[in-house]
């Protein structure tokens, strides 16, 4: 007992002095030390293009993002009511391994032709997929329902998708709040467009060594915005007077009875963008990732009264773990949320969160 209880003396010492050793050699710092992350602007993930265009009277507009040498893109749905074009080539069966635009717009379905005007730009500038006949631009779109914000007779269309596209390309514009598809979101619509509060677009990007990732958000929720860090909510369905906030969970449990005809006038989107590599599956998963971001910030939220849908993209040739970038992509999208929130201004009759503190 005693020779081996001082094999263990000896053992623990031993084990003691290569630890200080270890220490001494790194700093006393961890050996696997990590490298520190930085957020960036959106617009610093190249070669993505981001253009915008907006008709602020009838509270409606369009945001098109464009990698004109195609970029491998995915794409995960899981609200109920979505409206949007040519998803189908995002799904991993299909042929298409790249494309070239992704539309965000307003208008429902019926701005699902502003994608015609961003096809038109391109084809012009030369570039999309050749058939050996003519230049197809691969152009994939989802839409917000904001036909109840201001003129619900003018929606986006071919001429704005190719406005928004040469400012992509001529005059970038980007920028958080009421423009290009934020112009007419909204969020907190459960009783009605009469207590809901004003949105928009915003984004948030990080650097992790080499690694960027961002996400681009437009807030149509349903449901109510929450800080994701600090659990406390920054805008959604106001009260009776319009003076505070309610929230849209409770008053929905006031009642089990189910509700035939929800106002639909809701979705929020999100484009998550890499400078990493990876396959239109694996952008597919990072996509069905992101949604945890929504669903950290946004309740309820995948309702199916909402038309939520995440797209991915890959610009980059980055080597980074997919899950990791599925991790980043969730925080990313939390972020641009609240930027959604925080930089909208009260319009159209309906309040903003800078309004309301």
């Amino acid at each position: 007992m005693k020779e081996w209880m001082e094999m263990q003396g000896r053992l623990s010492g031993r084990l003691l002095a290569a630890l200080l050793a270890v220490l001494l050699l790194t700093g006393g710092t961890d050996v696997s030390k990590g490298e520190s992350q930085m957020e960036i602007p959106i617009t610093d993930i190249q070669p993505v293009r981001i253009g915008q265009a907006e008709n602020t009277e009838a509270g409606t507009g369009c945001t098109v993002l464009i990698c004109e040498n195609g970029m491998a893109a995915g794409l995960d749905v899981r609200g109920g009511g979505p409206a949007s074009r040519e998803s189908q080539l995002l799904n991993p069966l299909m042929a298409a391994q790249t494309v070239h635009a992704v539309v965000l717009s307003g208008g429902s379905a019926y701005g699902l032709g502003t994608a015609n005007g961003v096809m038109q730009y391109l084809e012009e500038k030369g570039y999309g997929y050749d058939t050996g006949y003519a230049l197809v631009p691969l152009v994939v779109q989802a839409d917000i329902y904001d036909l109840s914000v201001g003129d619900a007779k003018v929606r986006p269309d071919a001429a704005m998708g190719y406005e928004a596209a040469r400012n992509a390309f001529e005059n970038p514009n980007y920028r958080d709040g009421n423009y290009g598809v934020g112009c007419g979101a909204t969020v907190g619509k459960i009783a009605g467009m009469e207590t809901c509060m004003k949105s928009g677009i915003g984004s948030y990007a990080i650097q992790l060594g080499e690694l960027q990732v961002g996400a681009v958000v437009v807030v149509n929720a349903l449901g109510d915005v929450y800080d994701w860090k600090t659990g406390k909510q920054i805008a959604g369905l106001l009260s009776e007077d319009r003076k505070s906030m309610r929230s849209t969970s409770e008053y929905m449990k006031q009642s089990v009875a189910a509700v035939e005809n929800k106002f639909t006038g809701n979705t929020t989107l999100a484009v998550i963008i890499t400078n990493a590599k990876f396959s239109k599956t694996q952008l597919c998963k990072i996509a069905g990732m992101g949604h945890d971001g929504m669903a950290r910030a946004i309740r309820p939220v995948h309702t199916s009264a909402d038309g939520d849908s995440i797209y991915a993209l890959s610009v980059g040739e980055v080597e980074a773990d997919q899950d990791l970038v599925g991790l980043l992509a969730a925080e990313v999208i939390s972020e641009a949320i609240i930027r959604a929130v925080e930089n909208a201004e009260s319009t159209y009759g309906y309040p903003s969160a800078a309004e309301l503190k």
